[in-house]
């Protein structure tokens, strides 16, 4: 029956309050309803699961938080005394949903976590009938955003560790073996390294790198493949690591591939230089972009320039065109432009950056070079 995982690490109590503080602050008279997930994990530092049985935090526009918690469940949460949260349980044949009601009050708008289950999000809603009913993500994202010193250290030890595996994966790729096969030991080596697991592994060789997302194959990997490895897991701490390097299985056998890299150097290279408190999200993207676009190969650049990472692999703010957001200090994402052509090949290069004071600064210090194996 046992369904829980063991317990992260938690932040410092004061830290977590003053994120509870906020929480309400931002919210401006509308309750919160905050299911288990990586916004639960940021309020109180425990993520908690999700099942069918209701467990969820409740952040009145007055009056103390509380988790609403089945008895059953209770046990996996600690310290949240301290916080300053109370502590409701229920058990079966008891209606949770009307005590979540009663302690957010009658409040005229109720923001429900975006990832809550339906079955939920519809309870409380009929528990609450006359509240507007809304996602809580633009209010807690505008908190999550913004990386303090401490989440910044743990993104600089999730791309610490994930760097260790991309400098061992000479290790793994060579002709003959299966994309699954390399990425078994890829997998195996990112908890090696340092990860509490491998949350995604990216081993696409040959015309599967044309397709950003592939995955893992049964193909067999070839001399002369040129083979994209995007890999990332999260670590004790919560944060996680994303990182993407193009390798070449011996001399490439396609011609035009170094000239091809070199402009997914310079445009990657171009899009990290642009970063800096008050450009745009919009700007970083175009920054890639266009340098891409120049040469020739804008139609291979089929995806956004970045997603933010912080407890979510993607989380805001994206580096897209449209996105006139400013970056400010504390902000963390990718930039991974690629170049993926159809039934050939593909390359796309990905670090996590976080915006400082007066630029950005890397995760990740593998080099950017095509690493021929």
């Amino acid at each position: 029956m046992a369904r829980r995982s063991a317990l992260p690490p938690i932040p410092d109590f004061a830290v977590l309050r003053s994120r509870l503080d906020r929480a309400r602050e931002a919210a401006a008279g509308t309750g919160l309803v905050i299911a288990p997930g990586s916004d639960l994990r940021y309020l109180i530092g425990q993520p908690g699961g999700s099942f069918e049985r209701l467990t969820a935090l409740l952040i009145p526009a007055d009056g103390a938080p509380a988790l609403v918690v089945p008895k059953l469940e209770a046990p996996g949460f600690t310290g949240l005394e301290e916080l300053g949260v109370d502590v409701i349980t229920w058990v079966d044949g008891v209606d949770p949903y009307s005590l979540a009601a009663e302690r957010l009050g009658g409040v005229e708008r109720v923001a429900v976590s975006d990832f809550t289950p339906a079955l939920h999000v519809l309870a409380i809603r009929d528990a609450l009938p006359k509240a507007e009913q809304m996602l809580a993500g633009p209010i807690v994202r505008e908190l999550r955003m913004r990386k303090d010193a401490a989440e910044i250290e743990a993104l600089r030890k999730a791309g610490a560790a994930i760097d260790r595996v991309h400098a061992r994966v000479g290790e793994w790729l060579r002709p003959g073996r299966t994309e699954a096969e390399v990425g078994a030991d890829i997998a195996a080596a990112i908890v090696e390294e340092g990860h509490t697991e491998a949350d995604f592994v990216i081993v696409a060789s040959g015309p599967n790198g044309a397709s950003p997302h592939h995955a893992l194959s049964e193909r067999v990997i070839e001399a002369g493949d040129v083979v994209v490895v995007d890999i990332g897991g999260p670590v004790a701490e919560g944060y996680n690591s994303d990182s993407t390097r193009t390798y070449a299985v011996g001399a490439p056998r396609d011609a035009d591939v170094t000239a091809t890299y070199a402009v997914l150097q310079q445009a990657q290279q171009a899009a990290v230089d642009a970063v800096r408190p008050g450009a745009t999200a919009e700007s970083i993207d175009a920054a890639a972009r266009d340098v891409i676009a120049a040469a020739g190969f804008g139609e291979y650049f089929i995806h956004r320039t970045g997603h933010g990472i912080g407890l979510d692999v993607h989380e805001e703010p994206y580096i897209v065109a449209g996105n006139d957001l400013p970056l400010e200090a504390g902000m963390a994402f990718s930039v991974e432009p690629g170049i993926y052509q159809p039934g050939r090949w593909g390359a796309r290069i990905e670090d996590i950056v976080v915006v400082t004071a007066d630029g950005g600064e890397s995760m990740n210090n593998q080099p950017h070079d095509l690493v021929v194996l």
